[in-house]
């Protein structure tokens, strides 16, 4: 069908695929040189317009509508469904092709991009001459990019000045748990980020984008936020890191400048300014910046190793430094806890903030060459590295240097002297005193600057320092922003977006910067972090958790979209390094983990107030499915009891908004408790109706949830109403999950409407009535059918069809039951931001009466809808009156039997009415009344015999004998008597609930039974609802 033949084509055209205007290109003459000819076997005999605009020549020996597999045909997909660039539509392949002369001609720009070639190779298959060539932006590798990034904010002080002291108290063998615990809960997060980043293209806003396109919006959203703040807090924190630092020089050569605290302040600002300009200079400059830090690092890491080789001075030994000893490693390798902070998970919670900055690499997505793969290498040999350099560290310092030291050049003696307690004494140093007296000013547990004072030369261990703070400082500064950008452009907070904006090849948030460089600013001048250290700690383990959390719940919901390139991951190991974290948080600051969970939680609950309309295809998507698949089935195993019956209501709404108050009444008693499902039958042509079923599906589905309704929405086409019907009863529902009541709203316009839809309208009654379904038929006086005012409204001229209550979804054309074909298309757009129109069903009824009209016992379905109405709040102060027909000399019992039999349904009815004079002879107007509305529809044919009468009615099935009024006449006599009733009693109520008569199928025709209904719901000022279970109890007063 989507075979085309096979013209003969210029070899210097041909690269593999050729475009519409190549083969269908239309000459001076009139024809073109390739359009098919008479007896060809394409599907038409004119050039087509293709919705990719291009043919494909296959090497199977025809032309083929088809498209080889090509990059551009899956880049930028969304949604399940929507349109793929390039690629053919299924209507271009499977139906008959039609042409569109407008479309004939082809841009350059397709015959370029038909190469199959990614986007990003497109320019440079281009190479127009004269073409300004946009710049390229700067793109790092995983070594320039997350290597080295991550190890310079893994690297900190407390590299250099807390890890020796905590070799000293815990001990090398300690220390080293210390290391490796820490390690890892980073190495499972590192191993999550490798899978996140690998399940697809990594845009910018590394953890953020990680988490919001793995978990959703709610919590990517949440941890996007504080997370940036975090960051730009940090920055403060490693400024002040260094400016402290830089203090201590300056007081140590008495050239402070104005205070301690304020030449913290001075330092600090005049830093981070620097560092703003090396990150406004651009991500460039920003990296070399950065790998000059980590050279001087590494210049200060080997050279504090070549001081652990280089002889110890006397200078050096009088402060607890003597080269390698065993007899040093094996004191040490033993914990000697000291101090308040002297217990494993003291030195524990001091320790892990420095394996902490794994994610340096990945806040800056947007500016790898190849995420994908840059994000795992490069964070996973960051760890590797720098958990060597932390267990080298430990180990070789420990076989160095003793715990206490005095310093003291006079503290020599002679090895074996008398009264010298401590290793030292073997080495010729006698620290007792000041060991007992605990004055020791070094050694491993009491001087800080152990590293410095091991190395070969001492100022480049203080150049160390300075690049681990400076770099880390410059990572945050460039992390908060950039992750804060993507946050600003998905719109999920208000007032935000301004930082968004994006400048230069690269789309630097220069604003970002400058809100980052406030903050930093701002806390720069506190000049006192110690009780904000803790909640930032605590923010980037919340991180850490949400990234090992959401590698867990993408494996563990089984989404066929979950198809990680970096297969060494584990579940199991996710989910256990999220639940080492949560711990870790409350082993660090309890208070603090506590203020992370509730920003969290904050945040969490503005998202989902709010509803942003982001699909980002989140494993929380895949799970909801999971859950409602999982218990779907499950239901299928319970057996069904009356305890647990449930209205499922199967509503005949049409379009949803066409008729808002049958959608509220259902919505209102099955919104938390039951199914709703809104069906519309779309009459007319398959072809013609199936783009339109398609198109206004999801602006129904957004119309219900906008109006809170919870319901499902379906249609079908058919080629009328009834057998529409059919296909929604007979088909819909899930399970167990399947409706078990039929609702639709009164034909008001049965009398004129054409006989055919009367004679539907009442076989559809009957069918669900075939198919075990209850019955629920509501009138309003007003009508149910808005679509005239909605049409009125969004078009002036709009003349609305002659019998809009056709019992359709659709506008029909006047005179008929069917579907207007020329009637234009719903706006699924406009149908979700139209006006919602105000019911009955959503304003409050006060002390009203809701009156139920149980006449014949259908199982107890006319009691239960209206009891669940009255549970609703707007309902709740309704009082529920119950009125059973009964003779008048046994009024009393039947009063007493009706309450005993209500009580023991708990349903809580306690004004029952017994209706004496059911049974009286209606009014003689009335009777007449009805006579008139039969008339039209009576065959008149004399009480003929049975044969006679069929031949008659011959094509008209409607038509009602005279032997049929004769023999319903005391049952429509009872119709006309009800109808008194309701009026006496029931005038002004709030509802009517009542049970209708059931017409013989193949003995009452469709018209007489109309014509009962009309009977008995005419003239009434409140909603009437005429409700007919199925004769199967819903009700029980047994507890098993």
């Amino acid at each position: 069908m989507a075979e085309l033949p096979i013209p003969d084509l210029p070899p210097a055209r041909c690269s593999g695929r050729f475009t519409i205007s190549t083969l269908l290109g239309v000459e001076e003459g009139g024809r073109g040189p390739y359009t098919a000819t008479e007896g060809s076997s394409c599907d038409s005999v004119q050039p087509t317009h293709l919705s990719s605009s291009t043919l494909c020549t296959r090497t199977f020996g025809y032309n083929t509508v088809d498209e080889v597999p090509a990059y551009e045909h899956y880049a930028n997909s969304k949604g399940v469904g929507d349109p793929r660039k390039g690629r053919p539509s299924l209507a271009d392949l499977h139906s008959i092709l039609k042409p569109d002369p407008g479309r004939l001609r082809t841009p350059v720009s397709d015959l370029q991009q038909s190469n199959g070639l990614p986007e990003a190779g497109l320019e440079e298959a281009e190479g127009e001459p004269g073409r300004d060539s946009v710049p390229e932006p700067v793109r790092f590798g995983w070594v320039k990019g997350v290597m080295i990034r991550c190890m310079l904010n893994i690297w900190g002080v407390i590299l250099y000045l807390r890890l020796p002291w905590i070799t000293a108290q815990a001990g090398i063998a300690l220390t080293w748990l210390i290391i490796l615990m820490s390690v890892t809960v980073t190495t499972i997060t590192g191993l999550s980020i490798s899978a996140i980043s690998t399940n697809g293209k990594v845009k910018s806003g590394g953890t953020y984008f990680l988490i919001s396109r793995s978990l959703g919006p709610e919590l990517g959203g949440s941890i996007g936020l504080i997370f940036a703040f975090a960051n730009a807090v940090a920055v403060a924190m490693h400024t002040v890191g260094f400016a402290e630092t830089v203090r201590d020089l300056l007081q140590e050569h008495n050239s402070l400048i104005v205070d301690p605290t304020n030449d913290i302040r001075i330092i600090g600002v005049i830093t981070v300014t620097v560092l703003l300009g090396i990150s406004l200079a651009g991500m460039e400059w920003e990296a070399k910046a950065q790998i000059l830090f980590f050279l001087v690092i590494l210049v200060s890491f080997i050279n504090y190793l070549v001081g652990t080789v280089i002889p110890a001075t006397a200078e050096k030994q009088a402060k607890g430094f003597f080269s390698y000893r065993a007899d040093i490693f094996a004191q040490n390798f033993v914990p000697n806890w000291r101090g308040p902070e002297g217990s494993f998970f003291g030195l524990f919670s001091i320790f892990f903030p420095s394996a902490t900055g794994i994610l340096a690499g990945a806040n800056i997505s947007g500016d790898l060459k190849d995420p994908a793969v840059a994000i795992p290498k490069g964070t996973l040999m960051a760890i590797f590295w720098t958990t060597v350099s932390y267990l080298v560290l430990s180990a070789t310092i420990g076989a160095c240097v003793v715990r206490d030291a005095s310093g003291s050049l006079n503290d020599s003696v002679a090895v074996g002297s008398p009264g010298c307690e401590g290793l030292a004494c073997s080495f010729g140093w006698n620290f007792t005193a000041c060991t007992q007296q605990q004055s020791c000013r070094y050694g491993l547990s009491n001087y800080y600057q152990s590293m410095s004072m091991v190395s070969g030369f001492g100022p480049l261990i203080t150049a160390g320092i300075f690049g681990a703070t400076l770099s880390s400082a410059l990572a945050c500064l460039v992390s908060a922003p950039k992750v804060f950008q993507c946050l600003c452009k998905d719109q999920l907070y208000p007032l935000i977006g301004f930082f968004g904006k994006g400048y230069g090849r690269n789309s630097e948030p220069i604003r970002g910067y400058m809100l980052t460089y406030v903050i930093a600013i701002g806390f720069i001048l506190i000049a006192e972090l110690n009780a904000i250290a803790p909640i930032i700690s605590n923010f980037f383990l919340c991180s850490y958790a949400l990234i090992n959390f959401s590698c867990f719940h993408a494996s563990i919901t089984n989404s066929p979209g979950w198809r990680p390139s970096f297969r060494y991951y584990s579940k199991w190991a996710a989910l256990f390094g999220a639940a080492v974290s949560v711990v870790i948080m409350f082993l660090l600051t309890w208070w603090a983990a506590l203020i992370a969970f509730g920003i969290v939680i904050f945040l969490l609950g503005y998202v989902l107030y709010k509803k942003p309309d982001v699909n980002w295809g989140s494993s929380m998507q895949a799970s909801s499915y999971n859950m409602a698949l999982n218990y779907s089935v499950g239901l299928s195993e319970v057996d069904e009891h009356i305890k647990n019956y449930r209205p499922q209501c199967l509503v005949l709404t049409g379009p949803p908004n066409f008729r808002p108050a049958l959608v509220d009444f259902v919505g209102t008693f099955t919104k938390n408790l039951s199914l709703m499902l809104c069906g519309n039958v779309l009459i007319g042509p398959r072809k013609q109706k199936m783009p339109e079923s398609r198109l206004v599906a999801d602006g129904h589905t957004k119309w219900l949830m906008k109006r809170k309704i919870k319901a499902f929405y379906t249609d079908v086409v058919a080629e009328d109403l009834r057998s529409g019907v059919q296909m929604l009863i007979q088909a819909a529902g899930l399970g167990k999950m399947r409706p078990n009541i039929l609702v639709l709203g009164y034909k008001r316009n049965w009398r004129t409407a054409s006989p055919q839809s009367l004679e539907d309208y009442v076989g559809i009654l009957h069918d669900a009535f075939d198919f075990k379904y209850g019955v629920c038929l509501m009138r309003m006086k007003e009508g149910l059918n808005v679509s005239r005012v909605l049409q009125a409204h969004v078009n002036p001229t709009f003349e609305a069809a002659e019998h809009p209550e056709n019992g359709t979804g659709n506008r029909a054309a006047p005179g008929t039951g069917k579907l207007d074909p020329l009637a234009p298309a719903v706006d699924p757009t406009a149908l979700a931001s139209e006006q919602q129109a105000s019911t009955i069903f959503q304003s409050k009824q006060g002390k009203k009466t809701i009156d139920i009209y149980w006449l014949f016992d259908d199982g107890g379905l006319t009691l239960l809808i209206p009891y669940l109405l009255g549970r609703k709040k707007r309902w709740g102060k309704c009082k529920i009156r119950v009125f059973v027909g009964g003779q008048i000399n046994r009024m009393d019992e039947e009063r007493k039997a009706i309450v005993s039999l209500l009580s023991k349904f708990r349903l809580g009815f306690h004004e029952v009415h017994i209706l004496p004079d059911i049974n009286q002879k209606p009014r003689p107007e009335h009777i007449k009344r009805f006579d008139e509305l039969i008339a039209p529809f009576r065959l008149n044919d004399g009480f003929k015999d049975e044969a006679t009468v069929n031949e008659m009615r011959q094509g008209c099935p409607w038509k009602i004998s005279d032997e049929e009024v004769d023999k319903n006449r005391a049952k429509s006599l009872r119709q006309v008597r009800l109808n008194e009733i309701l009026l006496d009693y029931s005038r002004d109520a709030a509802l009517i609930a009542i049970t209708p008569p059931i017409g013989r199928k193949g003995r009452c025709p469709s018209s007489l039974y109309m014509a009962w209904l009309e009977t008995l719901s005419q003239d009434l000022r409140p909603p009437i609802i005429l409700t007919r279970g199925n004769q199967e109890n819903v009700l029980t007063f047994y507890c098993q």
